[in-house]
């Protein structure tokens, strides 16, 4: 090729290599990320849904879908096995079992409920004052609720003979109106979930009784964030952005959980505010934001105390291998802990 004929063909080519680089790049797809929850949709659930609707979630490349649990509870693990969720929110003691079985290699990254809000509610006029009393007396206890399954551990802790206690297995939807109504005297179940439903259902503040049973003396942790095996192997990194997300949402939601209710609304049909900003409040000043929370921040374990819950729940199983049961929470997809930190987060 003459030197006159590449000039001619430069002057040809360089318009079109021109509009080339010119024309706009295309964006790189968002990450797309399918969470189940453990429960309906409801006030705890909130800071999932700051971090969709204030472009959390968008900012670190992410497109997060969040379903309701369906009508057990503990399907949100199960799902994970399937490749239809990447995350899920469930108590993290199904899941240590599971794991110490061999059955599943999921893991726990973050802990939502430092405190688990498994509780034992009762109604005074039934004669309940104190845990003692429940000798004699008729429990409901879901074996679809994670409360049901403490409740022995609970008894050991508390010296109650369950011998005594008459403990009914029924369906989660007529465990509530059941006490309610009489029928039984006690239930297991989530504290900020059954009180505040109960008082719907017309049964007086002052006739009912709700003991949190890590206030006494179990140790356990309570809800986690949980990753499948594949979706934590093969795209760590969008798990990195989704719990800084999460945290940043979980802070504001703290910080302001009148504004934060309002992703709720949104989302459930029928839901009355003050009844789900009373849930959400409840659960950050139990579950949520707690002394051992306040020294380590959000979301992580703290090793000595999950040797405790270890110990504990080998009350009632048989454990195969603790140290395997013990690598069932992988703190590797934290943020650093200076953005874990409650400070500057007082709740109003």
């Amino acid at each position: 090729m003459t030197i006159v004929n590449l000039i001619r063909l430069t002057r040809f080519a360089a318009p079109l290599l021109a509009a080339a680089f010119a024309w706009p790049l295309p964006i790189a797809a968002e990450t797309a990320i399918h969470l189940r929850l453990d429960r309906k949709i409801d006030g705890p659930a909130a800071p999932f849904f700051v971090a969709i609707d204030r472009g959390y979630f968008k900012a670190e490349g992410l497109d997060v879908t969040v379903d309701a649990a369906g009508a057990d509870p503990q399907d949100a693990i199960k799902l994970l096995t399937t490749a239809r969720y990447d995350l899920a929110v469930s108590d993290i003691n199904p899941l240590i079992e599971l794991r110490d079985q061999a059955a599943t290699a999921i893991k726990a990254v973050f802990v939502v409920f430092d405190k688990p809000p498994a509780a034992i509610i009762a109604r005074k006029s039934r004669g309940i004052a104190a845990p003692s009393d429940l000798a004699g007396k008729m429990l409901a206890a879901p074996s679809s609720e994670p409360a049901s399954a403490l409740w022995p551990i609970f008894a050991k802790l508390n010296n109650i003979d369950t011998g005594q206690v008459r403990v009914e297995s029924v369906g989660l939807p007529v465990r509530d109106p059941m006490l309610a109504s009489g029928e039984v005297d006690a239930i297991t179940g989530c504290a900020f979930t059954s009180y505040i439903d109960l008082k719907e259902r017309g049964v007086p503040r002052d006739d009912l009784i709700v003991w949190l049973m890590a206030d006494y003396g179990v140790e356990l942790y309570g809800d986690v964030i949980m990753a499948s095996e594949n979706f934590a192997a093969e795209k760590p990194e969008a798990l990195r952005g989704f719990l800084r997300a999460y945290v940043k949402a979980l802070k504001e939601t703290v910080r302001d959980p009148g504004s934060a209710i309002e992703t709720v609304l949104r989302r459930s049909d029928g839901a009355k505010r003050e009844t789900e900003l009373e849930r959400l409040r409840m659960a950050i000043a139990e579950n949520i934001v707690t002394p051992a929370l306040r020294t380590g921040g959000f979301g992580a374990v703290d090793p000595a105390r999950f040797a405790t819950a270890l110990d504990q729940l080998s009350l009632t199983y048989r454990f195969k291998s603790k140290d395997k049961a013990s690598e069932s929470f992988d703190p590797s997809f934290l943020p650093p802990a200076a953005e874990r930190s409650i400070s500057n987060t007082a709740s109003r």
